[in-house]
């Protein structure tokens, strides 16, 4: 049995998935170790790449090739690729990042061993962007070592652990019915590994996340319908999987994604959906007597409406300018 099984996916990153498999090969460890790569059927030649280094490494590198793409912006690739898995621990790696620290593998499967509570831990990452922007890290310098379920959890979304640079233990993973539902990946991944046990953290930069346009961290997008309906969706299964215990922050954190559905483009002229997404956003924020005019004037109200009240309004002043 491999002490780890790397899980690298991907779909048409051609430019970068060899790289990525070479990262993981590179590493040096005291343990066995697989590396499954599945291919959410690419187009773009990436295949011919996987299959490359399965003939060069064979019974190390397993190319996992689906027969059409199964969607869900990659998460069904990772769970059949996950279930051909079978170290002890799991170490995701997307198909466009790779890892700079040849002993990543063993520092991690160190501190696995030597803290059994533990559902998983991450280290830091190095995020690098295609338009040349400055590169940033994940975490700061006093990233807080301990991770639990309400360290992931707020009024906003919380991110702080960057996929390539997560290990967690095989066999955890469980697929709710909001999660198999869901565009993001990490975030729920990570609240059932909490669920689990503590996640640790251990300090150093091990790998880098490329952010680019062939990469999923550009497939949401705050305007879009879809992208935050299927946001509300997933925190309000998030909710019900911790049982309400952060009820207040989720429910804040919801009406976030109701402010933004305002303003997304499919609801461009949509004044009685407006209107109702402006009523729940009101509600599940329970916002201020200020805010509560201010949405009520620019979504609840039809323009009809207004425009009659303003003219009622200045009618005395309108009055009193035509009697001089």
């Amino acid at each position: 049995m491999n002490k780890v099984s790397v899980v690298i996916l991907t779909f048409n990153q051609a430019a970068f998935i060899g790289k990525t498999i070479e990262s993981a090969l590179n590493q040096t460890t005291n343990f066995d170790y697989e590396i499954l790569v599945g291919d959410d059927f690419s187009t773009d030649g990436a295949r011919d790449i996987i299959l490359d280094y399965q003939n060069r490494y064979p019974g190390k590198v397993k190319a996992v090739l689906h027969s059409k793409n199964l969607g869900q912006n990659g998460l069904f690739n990772t769970i059949e690729t996950l279930k051909l898995a079978d170290g002890q621990y799991i170490a995701p790696l997307d198909g466009d990042d790779y890892w700079t620290d040849v002993t990543k593998l063993q520092k991690q499967v160190d501190f696995m061993d030597s803290h059994p509570d533990y559902s998983a831990c991450f280290h830091n990452a190095l995020i690098t962007f295609e338009d040349g922007s400055p590169s940033v890290e994940v975490n700061p310098p006093n990233q807080k070592t301990k991770i639990e379920m309400e360290d992931l959890i707020g009024e906003d979304e919380i991110w702080f652990m960057a996929t390539s640079a997560v290990m967690f233990k095989n066999h955890l993973m469980n697929y709710p019915e909001w999660f198999l539902k869901s565009t993001s990946g990490d975030i729920p991944r990570y609240v059932i590994l909490a669920k689990n046990g503590p996640i640790g953290y251990i300090p150093g930069v091990m790998s880098v996340y490329r952010k680019n346009k062939g990469g999923a961290s550009f497939k949401d997008h705050y305007r879009d319908v879809r992208f935050l309906r299927n946001r509300i969706m997933m925190y309000k299964g998030i909710n019900e999987e911790t049982n309400h215990q952060f009820d207040k922050s989720l429910r804040k954190n919801i009406a976030r994604y109701y402010r933004m559905l305002l303003d997304a483009r499919q609801m461009s002229g949509s004044y009685f959906r407006k209107a109702g997404l402006a009523a729940n956003y009101l509600f599940l924020k329970s916002a201020d007597l200020t805010e509560c005019k201010e949405i009520t004037r620019d979504y609840i109200l039809p323009k009809w409406m207004m425009s009659v009240y303003s003219f009622v309004a200045l009618l005395p002043y309108r009055i009193r300018q035509s009697s001089h």
